[in-house]
């Protein structure tokens, strides 16, 4: 008897980082948050999220707020709240630079943290323009914009 479900994905070992758990792909933390081992903390600027898109689902807690990208005084207590249960948390910004700092603070703060390789947009192409090669949006995953 053969079985019709899809195996589940597999993915390279994650190497650990320098102050955090690691980095990984958009398709792997998706396959995390989605198999309910993980929360998806998208740490951009409410204005990001507003303006460029949002992941349905993921919890906003800003690592720095606009204008003048001061470090968030709520983001200790957001992430505290969100890893109480013990899940991994997945931080998301706009290419990969500052959900590193986010990872690196919430680990400070005792929590199992990683950055999502690419961000939300990805890295700029040859004409500055974000959205076009690597990122959650180009990989195809859930996303909204307003």
């Amino acid at each position: 008897m053969t079985s019709s479900a899809t195996p589940a994905p597999t993915f390279p070992a994650i190497p650990a980082a320098i102050g955090y758990a690691g980095d990984i792909s958009p398709e792997q933390a998706w396959a995390w948050v989605q198999s309910g081992e993980a929360k998806l903390v998208d740490v951009r600027t409410d204005a990001e999220r507003a303006w460029v898109g949002f992941v349905p689902g993921a919890h906003a807690v800003a690592w720095k707020q606009w204008p003048g990208m001061a470090v968030n005084p709520d983001f200790d207590a957001g992430v505290q709240a969100l890893g109480a249960e013990g899940q991994k948390l997945l931080m998301l910004c706009r290419s990969g630079v500052r959900s590193i700092a986010a990872a690196q603070r919430a680990t400070e703060l005792g929590l199992q943290a990683y950055n999502i390789l690419e961000g939300f947009e990805g890295d700029p192409d040859d004409q500055a323009h974000r959205g076009v090669q690597g990122g959650w949006r180009v990989r195809g995953l859930p996303w909204q914009q307003n």
